[in-house]
């Protein structure tokens, strides 16, 4: 696939704009082109992404899909830390990231895949990073467990594509289809690992099997990337929620709950905004968190539908932004006047508002930017405001 002239080329293009790449001619015989390009897309898109791969001069990449759908190293990392034991299995194999770093928990790993190409090149990738401990499978996930042995971990990443291309959301259209095959699997192993899209209907996915005894929302620097189900043979009573939210430093903020504790938690609301303004991560929001978070840190939530929270004290473990207040505004034409002239930019959101972000933007006149926070939100008595405030040590 490669020679020196190849090689040259990677690297003397690595930071070229890929588009550009495309278009350029073609005029040296000796490279290949077509492998060379592959491989510098795949470097760049993995740069940051999976730092181990990138550093790994012999790491070879497949399509542009299956790099799109692969973990990053920090998901797999945390994916890592949930399982351990003898033998390992990962029914959907892929480009191999959340393989490669759960398998490094376990004796043995077995791969499976279907895709011969793919697997062509996933090999040479565990030769290159000296896994020494795996065995690969060419084969359907729905074939194999039909004599997959007993394990301690299995994983499953279904496809979340249809035939055309378009993602699917719900559970039952993923491929392989989990909702027929999650009983077989569970009956090989004591835990069984679901990663799905950050898309997905949690309740609908729980209604749909049995078993589940964790879900596990996963961010990175607060934009959600996965959620994680996990099922365990006969598992019955409350499913425990992480929202979990991994940091630059690869440092892991998390928040846990059950829906027990979310159904019944006594809170109070507020429509005064207090010294502090709290907007919890994207995880925890996408868990459900809403009326735990305000118990667990004894804060005000500000409406039932206006996920913002505040208090006197300051919350330094809050898992989410904090923000000093600094003024708030009423809506009407004098204040949006003058908050215009006071700051002609300004970081802008929306919440539980009737306007979009971009519908107020515009309705202000301010553009994006700057070290003030707006939100446009609804308080308890139903008025409709603008919080200005300040970032303040947070955990994002």
């Amino acid at each position: 696939m490669s020679n020196i002239e190849t090689k040259k080329f990677i690297a003397a293009n690595l930071f070229t704009d890929f588009n550009n790449l495309l278009l350029a001619k073609k005029t040296n015989s000796a490279i290949n082109y077509d492998f060379a390009i592959r491989q510098i897309d795949g470097l760049q898109r993995i740069r940051t992404k999976i730092p181990s791969f990138y550093s790994n001069e012999n790491i070879l990449f497949p399509p542009k899909l299956n790099l799109e759908q692969c973990s990053s190293e920090s998901t797999a990392l945390y994916k890592k830390s949930l399982c351990e034991g003898n033998l390992f299995i990962d029914i959907t194999g892929g480009f191999g990231v959340d393989f490669y770093f759960m398998s490094r928990n376990f004796k043995h790993a077995i791969y499976v895949e279907r895709n011969e190409s793919l697997i062509e090149i996933v090999e040479q990738n565990f030769k290159a990073l000296c896994c020494s401990n795996i065995s690969i499978i060419n084969s359907d996930a729905n074939e194999f467990i039909e004599s997959m042995p007993e394990s301690d971990c299995i994983f499953v990443d279904p496809a979340r594509r249809d035939s055309a291309g378009g993602k699917v959301v719900f559970l039952s259209h993923c491929e392989p289809d989990l909702t027929n095959i999650y009983s077989k699997l569970l009956a090989k192993t004591q835990l069984l690992i679901v990663k799905l899209s950050p898309m997905l209907d949690i309740t609908a996915a729980i209604q749909s099997l049995n078993f589940v005894s964790e879900v596990h929302v996963v961010s990175v620097a607060n934009e959600c990337k996965e959620i994680l189900l996990v099922l365990r043979p006969n598992f019955s009573g409350s499913i425990n929620y992480f929202a979990i939210n991994i940091l630059k430093n690869n440092e892991i903020d998390k928040y846990s709950f059950t829906k027990t504790e979310e159904a019944y938690a006594e809170i109070e609301f507020t429509s005064q905004v207090l010294e502090y303004l709290y907007e919890p991560n994207s995880s925890v929001l996408k868990a459900g968190a809403f009326k735990s978070i305000a118990k667990d840190f004894d804060i005000y939530k500000l409406h039932n539908n206006t996920h913002l929270y505040t208090s006197d004290t300051f919350c330094a473990n809050f898992p989410g932004r904090v923000f000093e207040v600094i003024k708030v505004w009423n809506t009407g034409k004098k204040d949006l006047s003058e908050l215009k002239k006071k700051s002609g930019k300004a970081n802008l959101s929306t919440r539980n508002y009737p306007l979009t972000t971009e519908q107020l933007k515009k309705k202000i006149g301010i553009a994006d930017g700057g070290d003030t926070y707006l939100f446009g939100c609804t308080l308890n008595d139903e008025s409709k405001i603008l919080i200005e405030c300040r970032k303040t040590i947070s955990a994002i």
